[in-house]
């Protein structure tokens, strides 16, 4: 005669399928969007000054898939322990507030909120600055003023060089 089951020792498996099963539903925390390959060589500028640098930027491309912010800005004042950087930028389309001493960890790099970010092109007149991270988070350009597009045009080709998927910068 075949065995009967009682309903209440079934619960507890009963309950455990029903939780797996939910579990396989609920929201997955979507991965950070890279905007460069992880393997791909990615180069400072060694012949970077420092000093060069002081002064008022605005943004004027970000590299992103999704979100919106304003063009941001930053001011940057050359110090013993490295860069003092004040403003808000937009980094992959997140407004992020940029404050504190980045110090100078190599030529054309500096760690900021315990990030590298590097200077990967700057113009000859030090009027462009082009910023990338090795982890491919973010990329994004300075500029002092009004980027002309001959300029806008290199540091799209330097972000190429350093393996960036070029069709994600947006100008701002």
């Amino acid at each position: 005669m075949p065995r009967v089951v009682p309903a209440l020792a079934l619960a507890p498996v009963l309950a455990l399928v029903l939780a797996l099963a939910l579990a396989g539903c609920a929201a997955k925390t979507p991965e950070p969007t890279v905007f460069r390959a992880a393997g791909d060589p990615i180069w400072s500028a060694a012949a970077f000054q420092p000093a060069q640098v002081a002064g008022t930027w605005r943004q004027v491309a970000d590299f992103r898939t999704a979100g919106s912010c304003d063009a941001g800005g930053v001011e940057i004042t050359p110090t013993s322990e490295g860069l003092q950087l004040r403003g808000t930028l937009c980094l992959a389309g997140k407004a992020e507030a940029v404050s504190g001493v980045a110090p100078l960890v190599g030529p054309g790099r500096l760690r900021v909120k315990g990030e590298d970010w590097w200077v990967i092109w700057v113009d000859v007149g030090y009027r462009t600055l082009a910023i990338g991270t090795p982890s491919g988070r973010f990329g994004f350009i300075l500029d002092r003023g009004a980027i002309p597009v001959d300029r806008l045009g290199a540091a799209r080709e330097i972000f190429d060089f350093n393996g960036y998927r070029t069709e994600a910068l947006t100008a701002l």
